[in-house]
Parts: C-alpha cells; sequence; structure tokens
C-alpha cells in the first residue's frame, strides 16, 4: 500500500490549492481515505475523509465550506480542493487510507507542503 500527496506550495491569502493523493499497490475500492494536517509545533489534525465509493465526506470545522474532499476510484486517487486560504491552514497535508473491512489497517502516505502567506 502507498501513498503520495502532491500539490502543495506557498499561496496567498484567500488563495487555492488542490492536493491530490495518488495510490498504489492495494484495491482502491476497499478504503477510506482521509486528510490530515500537521502545523509546526501543534499535532496532527483531521481535515477531510470520504468513504470509498465517493457518496459521503466529513470534514473538520475548521475547512468546512472551503475545502472539498473527492475521489476518482478509476485512477486510484483523492483530491482536497482548498480554497479562501488562511495562515492558519499552513501545514504539512497528510493522506491516508483506512481499510473498510480491517479497521486497524491504516497507511500514512508522505505529506505535502501547503504554506499561505499573510
Amino acid at each position: 500500500v502507498q501513498l503520495q500527496a502532491s500539490g502543495g506550495g506557498l499561496v496567498q491569502t484567500g488563495g487555492s490549492l488542490r492536493l491530490s493523493c495518488a495510490t498504489s499497490g492495494f484495491a482502491f475500492d476497499d478504503y477510506a481515505i482521509g486528510w490530515f494536517r500537521q502545523a509546526p509545533g501543534k499535532e496532527r489534525e483531521f481535515v477531510a475523509a470520504i468513504n470509498w465509493s465517493g457518496s459521503r465526506t466529513h470534514y473538520a470545522r475548521s475547512v468546512e465550506g472551503r475545502f472539498t474532499i473527492s475521489r476518482v476510484n478509476g485512477k486510484n486517487e483523492v483530491y482536497l480542493q482548498m480554497n479562501n486560504l488562511s495562515p492558519d491552514d499552513t501545514a504539512v497535508y497528510y493522506c491516508r487510507a483506512t481499510n473498510i473491512y480491517k479497521g486497524d489497517e491504516v497507511t500514512w502516505g508522505q505529506g505535502t507542503q501547503v504554506t499561505v502567506s499573510s
């Protein structure tokens, strides 16, 4: 199971970024995917999640209405569209796969840095 997050970068306040999580080595449809982030000096926190089919999503209150998670099962990819970014969104963003049949089977990908300047 491999996940690779990409799409991070430097953006000004109010700007947008689209993160991608490319996956390989597993049956993508068997996994729910989540995005998490970790700011300097802070614990990793939940951002958004999507179920195996893409029919259900869940967001942290801090990003609801600004971020959108989606997936394309045919491409084994998950996306996080981030709009109206603020400096508080600055963090390393990680994607995580959770096996829907084995909840303790969790795999993290490498992160991608998002920096929002004021």
